[in-house]
């Protein structure tokens, strides 16, 4: 049957592939309100990078090897839409025109490598960032888009797991690379003797916010049709997220004896991120459990990190990684029929097939994200160096890199480095 355009699909995806985009600034916001003060806009920095390098990678050729032709053994797309060559406005994927779909995927890999930032947060060299987001998306993250989003990935077509909206592509693939980079910079100067807290709780409330208000073109956007498959998305999104708030707070309460709102700003995505790649496969009822248990888990996991002496400095591995890898192995236990429209899981008599190949998904994509990771940054590392000099780290990498602070406290030197361009007065 010759594909067709449907104006409704394409309107959904257009809108859903902004709210993604939205999800971006959202991000570092979230970041960095998170980090000290001195290292605030190098968070943003980081973050608004990946806008513009993953982007014109995503042009001249990132698009092609993740939904490009496959080369043959399902492991990466050929370069024959290189420079999205032949591509035009009339060309389909699915109901929607393939460069809508293209834009919409190019939100994926933008935020999956802003994510990373969070990891090595204060001690990064930010042109080593650079470099490094560009081989990390060629090396690591298209090849596991086109494993897992393409029919013939060897994911999607020998494993068939469930995977909306990229729990494996996306929130596994960035955890598990995110403990790489943590593991090969090292520690930040002063972890476990000095106080790190979050300078702005407000700012990561609003980033928060935006990443949840975004979350729901992320899920919903990616049954890449405005149908009832959306509406599932869209519902159980909301739910996930608002249980991660309570099963993180549950935790923090029983733990340390009372709640906070970074507590309730990380459940909530701990919530999101378990639910996505959930999110059409599960009733609502499920979904809700997924969020509690994402919330709970991630919790108990990030109140670990000091005791093991990793600093995975916004936790990444401990929400995205974690988040993602129980949401992708409980869709094998709570997947229902009447949402995926025949595989089930194994608590509504889907038996342990589906459990099975959910697992190794999981498993197969975070050993390759962290071993091709943990390549590409010790390569980097040991050549041009990705650790700021201990200096620099000590005064804060916004003076020491970028020029400029992000608030104007009245300290010698902490002010723009552009002497034609005022902000307005911080209201911090």
């Amino acid at each position: 049957m010759t594909a067709q355009l449907n104006s409704g699909d394409t309107a959904w995806l257009l809108v859903s592939a902004a709210l993604v985009l939205l999800m971006i600034p959202g991000l570092a916001l979230f970041y960095g309100g998170m980090v000290r003060i001195k290292s605030t806009l190098n968070m943003l920095m980081m973050t608004f990078a990946c806008l513009a390098v993953v982007s014109i990678i995503w042009v001249v050729y990132g698009y092609s090897l993740a939904f490009g032709p496959d080369t043959g053994e399902g492991l990466i797309g050929n370069l024959s839409l290189a420079g999205m060559a032949g591509i035009g406005p009339d060309a389909l994927t699915g109901s929607s025109p393939t460069l809508v779909f293209a834009a919409f995927q190019m939100m994926f890999a933008i935020i999956t490598a802003a994510l990373l930032s969070g990891a090595i947060a204060d001690r990064a060299k930010f042109s080593t960032w650079v470099i490094f987001v560009a081989i990390w998306v060629t090396l690591v993250y298209a090849p596991i888009a086109h494993w897992v989003f393409t029919p013939h990935g060897w994911i999607a077509e020998h494993l068939r797991i469930l995977d909306l909206a990229g729990g494996t592509v996306v929130e596994i693939n960035s955890g598990a690379s995110g403990l790489a980079l943590a593991i090969v910079l090292g520690r930040r100067l002063g972890f476990r003797s000095e106080p790190m807290r979050p300078h702005s709780l407000p700012l990561v409330v609003l980033g928060a916010g935006l990443l949840w208000f975004g979350w729901f073109g992320f899920n919903a956007g990616s049954a890449l049709a405005a149908n009832g498959s959306a509406g599932l998305a869209f519902f159980n999104t909301q739910v996930s997220g608002a249980a991660g708030i309570a099963g993180w707070l549950l935790v923090e309460r029983l733990r340390d004896g009372h709640a906070t709102t970074l507590g309730a700003a990380s459940g909530a995505v701990a919530g999101l991120v378990a639910i996505t790649p959930a999110c059409g496969s599960v009733n609502p009822l499920c979904a809700l459990l997924i969020g509690l248990a994402a919330g709970a888990l991630c919790g108990y996991v990030v109140g670990l990190k000091h005791r093991l002496g990793l600093d995975d400095s916004l936790d990444v591995a401990g929400v995205h990684g974690v988040g993602g890898f129980l949401g992708t192995i409980l869709i094998g236990l709570l997947a229902t029929a009447t949402a995926t429209g025949g595989p089930r899981g194994l608590l509504f008599g889907g038996g342990l097939s589906l459990f099975g190949r959910q697992a190794t998904a999981a498993v197969t994509v975070a050993v390759f994200s962290f071993a091709a990771t943990w390549l590409i940054a010790t390569a980097l590392n040991r050549t041009i160096g990705f650790r700021v000099t201990p200096d620099h780290e000590h005064g804060g990498l916004d003076l020491a890199l970028h020029g400029e602070s992000a608030y104007d406290l009245g300290v010698p030197g902490a002010h723009s480095a552009h002497p034609t361009r005022t902000s307005s007065p911080a209201n911090a």
